[in-house]
């Protein structure tokens, strides 16, 4: 091959390598912008986005809340869906100790059971709810009844210091004694269940079954007829009514008491089942007492509330201050009255001492002597009416 045709040949091939890469520039190039395009369009995607997020967020308004619940109202012991769509009626029923039952026990409420389930004609269901056992309602009740004991107590011990005074038979004076004291060991008792059950309630963790059998109506079948809404609810309640005194009839074959819940423990089982948690502080009527279920509240002038709360402690103070002195007193009544009871039969015992004292040293001192010497303890012994009388009158003037 000439020189001529290898540079030709080079020449040829450095062309092609030029165009080559003039090529894979351009295609590079290409390709850089468009990627440089998708990155633009997704973030002006994303700037959308987020612009038009807040108008999503506007969908979410306060009716939504409500929608969220499964129930429009309470009444007439029936929870009523909404729209009326459907309406609820609850038995609660009482547990049975399957445990401690013999096993002839056992077989008659498993044949009670089954029996209640092969008689069930339509739907119900099985809702248990465990709630945390609040003792403060059942102490507020335990210290009443604890301070009227204790106020019986007081009356009692009166009217038997009255009785005694006045000079009242033995029998009369120990009839009222044993009414004081099966009043005051009545007292001691509630005071100590108090204290227990307040020792009790440190405990947080008493926990509490409740079980429910709820039963529905729904009104398809008389949707289209020409029914108002008062004569549907009639008719559900008298529906739901029948059922469940069917389904507690046939639970009491398995020895499961049960009883419809009226309007008040609906609103209770409902407020427990959606504020589980502030359930344990705050009951239904506290909650309806501190005004959860307004819009909003106005409160009392702090000066006037804290007014009305001082004269509230100072009546109870006053009150419990009374009672524990009236009882004290009582008591110093009653140890004055032995002692000055002991001081008027002084005298007694000391003659009665004196003669004994006598009679165990006559053997040594001589018979004769013995009796002459009990003679005068006798004479000494007495004093004349006139004196006695003149003397407690000067001690009265004094």
């Amino acid at each position: 091959m000439s020189d001529n045709e290898i540079s030709v040949f080079l020449t040829s091939l450095l062309i092609v390598m030029i165009v080559v890469l003039v090529g894979l520039v351009i295609a590079y190039v290409v390709i850089m912008m468009k990627t440089s395009n998708k990155k633009k369009k997704d973030k002006t995607e994303e700037i959308k986005t987020k612009e038009k997020a807040p108008t999503v967020s506007n969908l979410y308004n306060k009716q939504s809340i409500f929608d969220f619940m499964n129930f429009e109202k309470i009444e007439d012991n029936m929870i009523v869906r909404k729209s009326g769509q459907k309406y609820l009626m609850v038995i609660e029923c009482q547990g049975v100790n399957y445990d401690l039952m013999s096993g002839l026990e056992k077989n008659s409420v498993e044949q009670g059971f089954l029996q209640f389930l092969n008689t069930l004609r339509y739907p119900i269901q099985i809702y248990v709810q465990t709630r945390t056992v609040n003792l403060e309602s059942g102490l507020i009740k335990y210290k009443e009844r604890v301070q009227a004991i204790r106020d019986r107590l007081l009356k009692k011990q009166m009217e038997y210091n009255r009785l005694e005074g006045l000079g009242y038979s033995k029998e009369e004076l120990t009839k009222a004694a044993l009414e004081v004291t099966r009043e005051r060991n009545l007292y001691e008792y509630g005071v100590d269940i108090v204290n227990s059950t307040e020792r009790m309630s440190l405990n947080k963790n008493i926990l509490r079954k409740h079980y429910y059998v709820i039963i529905s109506y729904t009104p398809e079948e008389v949707s289209n007829s020409n029914y108002n809404d008062e004569e549907i609810k009639n008719m559900a309640f008298s529906d739901l009514y029948t059922k469940s005194q069917s389904i507690i009839n046939a639970l009491g074959v398995c020895s499961v008491n049960g009883k419809i819940l009226d309007s008040a423990e609906l609103a209770e089982l409902l407020y427990i089942a959606y504020n589980r948690d502030e359930s344990e502080t705050y009951d239904l009527n506290k909650a309806i007492n501190a005004g959860y279920d307004e819009m909003y509240t106005t409160a009392p002038d702090v000066l006037k509330k804290r007014m009305q709360e001082i004269n509230k402690r100072i009546e109870e103070e006053a009150r419990r201050k009374a009672n524990d002195v009236i009882y004290e007193t009582m008591e110093e009544s009653e140890e004055e009255k032995r002692v000055k009871a002991k001081e008027k039969e002084m005298d007694d015992l000391i003659d009665q001492m004196a003669k004994m004292i006598i009679e165990e040293n006559e053997s040594i001192i001589g018979k004769d002597i013995a009796e002459k010497a009990k003679e005068k303890v006798t004479k000494r012994g007495r004093k004349p009416k006139k004196v006695t009388e003149e003397k407690e009158g000067k001690d009265e003037k004094k």
